[in-house]
């Protein structure tokens, strides 16, 4: 299997599977001399292990992580990075492969199991092998190191829907999203997401979510006008994300029920002589490169397709059958992927700075 790999001069390439001993990756092209340690990784994991709360999978991981190359002590006893590549590795214990015995040969709606196998004539089986969200925690492991390289700009995440049921934007705290089990900047909205995922979970189904990540103090010039635009390689990253099936940056697809006037992003000289926006319609990229305003991004997030209602299918025998999933399963599986989607953006604006430095040198 080819394309594990993303990112060009900050690369990511993760490896492992869901019920395989370990997973983890290997970042190549991480700057020399920045200090590093696996507390600083794992405060990330910690935000997206399962077995969390009663709203995400009951699967008990520590995803401790472990550094395995790629830095070490300087004379003043502080780890640093190398310039070598880091290869990160986080075990897995609590896999529970028999859960899965029963879809061996079943094709389940709406997984990559019919794909995968009509692509390589063999699949994982045991819960999704690399196709499952298991995969993802290389990726918040990879977040953390790109966010030492991006140091001074911050990128946050929230959910802001689960179903039908939206934050309240003139509600919105970031304070609040470390109160609550959804990462959701509304405290009302949390309660009421409570309430109705109590419901679907006792039901055995799953719903969708809406994330959005924002980065902060993003300089001016990171992206290129064509091939290499920064929100196009933004939409690349989230959309790989498992299970994300929609991606828009700033207004998105609310942009096309606008005037060119209302969508335009105005602009006035400020007290230092710069260009300051009086919106941010465009998320903080214009022509494929940064503005310096705030990058806005969100996608969305298809329900969990591992629900306990059997549901129509059939097998590599080629016969019908019904599928119903067992297993532990997260009955909105959009909760833990916002920090996947602060890593991907961390990832992007790594990867898209040390690339700007590379052909302009420092910003202006």
């Amino acid at each position: 299997m080819s394309h594990n790999t993303f990112g060009h001069l900050f690369r990511v390439t993760t490896w492992g599977e869901s019920h395989g001993p370990a997973l983890g990756c290997v970042i190549d092209g991480c700057p020399p001399r920045l200090p590093l340690t696996e507390s600083d990784i794992q405060a990330f994991l910690d935000q997206r292990k399962p077995g969390q709360s009663r709203f995400t999978t009951q699967r008990r991981e520590a995803d401790q992580v472990r550094i395995l190359s790629g830095v070490m002590e300087d004379d003043d006893g502080v780890q640093r990075t190398t310039g070598t590549p880091i290869s990160l590795m986080i075990q897995n214990t609590d896999q529970r492969s028999k859960d899965y015995g029963e879809i061996k040969d079943r094709y389940r709606p709406g997984h990559a199991d019919f794909t995968y196998d009509a692509k390589y004539g063999i699949r994982d089986y045991r819960g999704g092998g690399r196709s499952s969200a298991r995969e993802t925690a290389a990726r918040v492991a990879a977040g953390a190191v790109a966010r030492k390289v991006i140091e001074g700009m911050r990128v946050r995440g929230a959910l802001v829907q689960i179903g039908p049921h939206a934050v309240d934007r003139t509600r919105w705290d970031w304070d609040e999203i470390g109160n609550n089990p959804f990462f959701c900047p509304d405290a009302t909205t949390a309660a009421r997401w409570a309430e109705y995922l109590d419901r679907i979970r006792k039901d055995g189904s799953s719903v969708g979510a809406v994330i959005e990540v924002v980065a902060d103090n993003v300089p001016a010039g990171l992206g290129a006008p064509l091939y290499g635009k920064l929100d196009q390689d933004i939409a690349a990253a989230l959309m790989s994300i498992n299970a994300v099936k929609g991606v828009e940056i700033g207004n998105g697809f609310a942009a096309a029920s606008l005037t060119g006037e209302e969508n335009a992003d105005e602009m006035r000289l400020g007290a230092d002589g710069r260009p300051q926006f009086l919106s941010n319609h465009a998320g903080g990229v214009l022509g494929g490169i940064s503005s310096g305003e705030p990058v806005v991004a969100r996608f969305a997030v298809k329900p969990t397709s591992s629900i306990l209602t059997p549901r129509k299918s059939v097998n590599r025998g080629g016969d019908e059958v019904d599928v119903r999933t067992k297993g532990r399963h997260d009955p909105c599986v959009g909760i833990r992927a916002v920090p996947v989607g602060e890593a991907m953006l961390a990832c992007v604006l790594a990867d898209h700075l040390l690339r700007h430095r590379g052909q302009v040198g420092d910003f202006q």
